[in-house]
């Protein structure tokens, strides 16, 4: 009987490492068909799941009561799995190398619990050849098995969209390899029990890992495009929506708009990519361009904002500002690695100290990673300077009568709006005498 079969019997398990974004969806999906074990090494986040709470508004809090997952942060509990998923993060350093220190201590532990017979897939993004040059010998090490003899391995490369709710996990086609072709119609039939849309069985571990490693790559590329677009078109008198707007027309142009790349993935795997490449001896030419120009975009907001003031007349040391979002991305509240940051950092270096709201954004999140306190929008008063810097649904929505309360009671023309998405009506702002800036 293959293992496949074992598990829709509920004779053998599933354990999801990592119950993060990515992680904590996969378990409850499958927990609605088969027996699972969620695995976190992070007791609070194990706690939360316990109670019914969705910290991540993935799936929400309803969702979380209602399955069935299993969730502990006892790692022992790995030996009652034989299908394992690794889902956790896959950071970058500082210098912008990959840091591969979650995935390997995930395999350790993995390791220390493995049984024969197992199946263990990856979903973290990685550059190609770290799931058989790195994490192989790991588990191998840790559990004294013999890999494609006691155990078999798999890349699924993760595809969800934070905050998305018509993509999810069983809306796009998973990207499913194994070490052989035994492991490959095993995880291609267990991943089948919660993925409608199907799968695509990659010929090999790396081309899955390529593929992933490509698709963020590629629209990092397409942002910064419009990014560099914008400064050019700024630099000309000439609004860049609107540009694109028209360009739009033509059947064949792609979607993409400018904005702050910031999160887990955009912004960060390429790096792994042309980290990769370096190995080979070849150094990116486009794709580390692409992403000089979009980790610059948070600084070059802060610029304009600054002109701006300085066209209202406003002092600069002196002027209040208020910056709406703190998030990575619209309507999703994990702040982590947001380029939102980038412009309060700069705003600092005016002598400028934004007041900063997010309804939607994990607080404690906001004050560990960045130092911010953030307030309710009641608060955002006597204001110079606005920042739209996350579209969130409650932003797009504010009405007129609200935005101007957030304003000193000053002519409009001495009130300053920088919309960093262009969720605001441009033309009746100007209209209504407002200093208005977009990307």
């Amino acid at each position: 009987m293959s293992l496949y079969e074992k598990i829709v019997r509920r004779e053998e398990k599933i354990a999801l490492v990592g119950l993060g974004y990515v992680g904590m969806p996969i378990a409850v999906e499958f927990s609605k068909h088969v027996d699972v074990i969620g695995f976190d090494i992070n007791k609070e986040k194990i706690k939360a799941y316990k109670r019914g709470t969705d910290p991540t508004m993935e799936v929400g809090d309803d969702a979380i009561r209602a399955c069935s997952v299993d969730w502990t942060s006892d790692e022992t509990r790995l030996k009652e799995a034989k299908f394992i998923i690794v889902a956790v993060p896959t950071p970058i350093n500082a210098d912008t190398t990959p840091d591969l220190t979650p995935v390997v201590r995930s395999s350790e532990t993995v390791g220390r619990n493995l049984t024969r017979g197992s199946i263990v897939v990856y979903e973290s993004t990685v550059y190609p050849g770290v799931t058989e040059e790195l994490c192989i010998p790991v588990l191998e090490r840790e559990s004294g098995l013999i890999c494609g003899k006691d155990f078999k391995v798999g890349y699924s490369p993760e595809r969800i969209n934070p905050g998305d709710k018509v993509h999810r996990l069983t809306t796009i086609k998973k990207i499913v390899s194994g070490i052989d072709e035994e492991s490959l119609e095993e995880i291609a039939n267990i991943y089948k029990i919660v993925v409608e849309a199907g799968v695509h069985k990659a010929s090999s571990i790396q081309v899955a890992e390529a593929a992933k490693v490509i698709e963020n790559s590629q629209r990092d590329i397409n942002i910064a495009f419009m990014n560099e677009l914008s400064i050019i078109f700024n630099k000309m008198g000439i609004d860049t929506l609107e540009v694109l707007e028209a360009a739009g027309t033509k059947w064949n142009f792609l979607n993409f708009r400018p904005g702050l790349v910031g999160g887990h993935c955009i912004g960060i795997d390429p790096y792994y990519l042309t980290y990769r490449a370096e190995q080979f001896g070849y150094h990116s030419q486009i794709i580390l361009s692409g992403r000089r120009i979009n980790d610059d975009m948070g600084k070059y907001v802060a610029e304009q904002a600054v002109k701006q003031l300085i066209r209202a007349d406003v002092s600069i040391r002196k002027a209040k500002v208020g910056c709406l979002g703190i998030t990575f991305k619209e309507d999703c509240p994990d702040a982590r690695n947001s380029k939102v940051n980038d412009i309060l950092v700069e705003l600092r270096e005016y002598g400028i100290t934004p007041v900063v709201c997010d309804p939607v954004a994990d607080a404690s999140d906001a004050k560990r990673f960045y130092g911010v306190d953030l307030v309710p929008l009641s608060e955002l008063k006597e204001l110079d300077l606005v920042i739209i810097a996350v579209a969130h649904k409650e932003f797009k929505e504010l009405s007129d009568g609200a935005l101007a309360a957030m304003f000193k009671d000053v002519p409009n023309d001495k009130k300053v709006i920088i919309d960093v998405k262009g969720v605001l009506d441009k033309n009746k702002l100007l209209a209504d005498g407002y200093k208005y800036w977009r990307l």
